[in-house]
């Protein structure tokens, strides 16, 4: 799959920032000359910050749609519709700080329950457990922001999908890896 550019990056910021800020203040979507890449279907995720605290974050685990698209749709949700949070109000944007994540598709980790560990590496990779008729992500950047290891990845990955922690050990509960790429921004107006 190929990688996004740093400029391509700096774009993906502004659609986020400019889809927010239309669906709040109604302020027009910045134009924005978008490359071919933002046609592919692609994952995505969008985290919002307010003082270095969660304030929202959602998105596309799988290349469901355009990555444009899902970018647009990923931001206005981690604004208004991640259910931990009440919306983002108007006077807020200013003060918040968000990433947009650009993802791989997911895999599976192809080994015994056991070593599943010795498979991921903290940092580049983010996890989904799913199995027991639910699933939960962590996207790469929450390890190493958390200290964690390998096995802390699992088990709190494992929880966020409502699970206990340690069933990543188990067979029936599957444990996919994918990368991500980040790119950050605030309301602001850095980039």
């Amino acid at each position: 799959m190929q990688l996004l550019t740093p400029e391509e990056g700096i774009l993906a910021v502004r659609l986020a920032r400019g889809a927010i800020e239309y669906t709040i203040t109604k302020k027009p979507k910045p134009m924005v000359h978008l490359t071919p890449v933002f046609d592919e279907k692609r994952g995505v995720f969008v985290t919002l910050t307010k003082n270095g605290q969660l304030r929202g974050c959602i998105g596309f685990p799988y290349p469901v749609m355009p990555l444009g698209n899902a970018i647009e749709d990923a931001a206005v949700a981690a604004a208004l519709e991640d259910p931990r949070f009440p919306g983002v109000k108007k006077e807020e944007l200013i003060n918040l700080d968000f990433e947009v994540t650009v993802l791989t598709v997911p895999v599976p980790l192809a080994c015994d329950p056991d070593e599943r560990p010795k498979h991921i590496e903290v940092g580049r990779h983010g996890l989904i457990a799913r199995g027991l008729g639910t699933s939960g992500l962590l996207l790469p950047q929450v390890a190493p922001e958390y200290n964690w290891d390998a096995k802390t990845f699992l088990d709190h990955t494992c929880e966020k999908a409502g699970l206990p922690c340690s069933c990543w050990k188990r067979k029936d509960v599957e444990i996919l890896i994918f990368e991500g790429q980040i790119f950050c921004g605030s309301f602001g107006g850095s980039v």
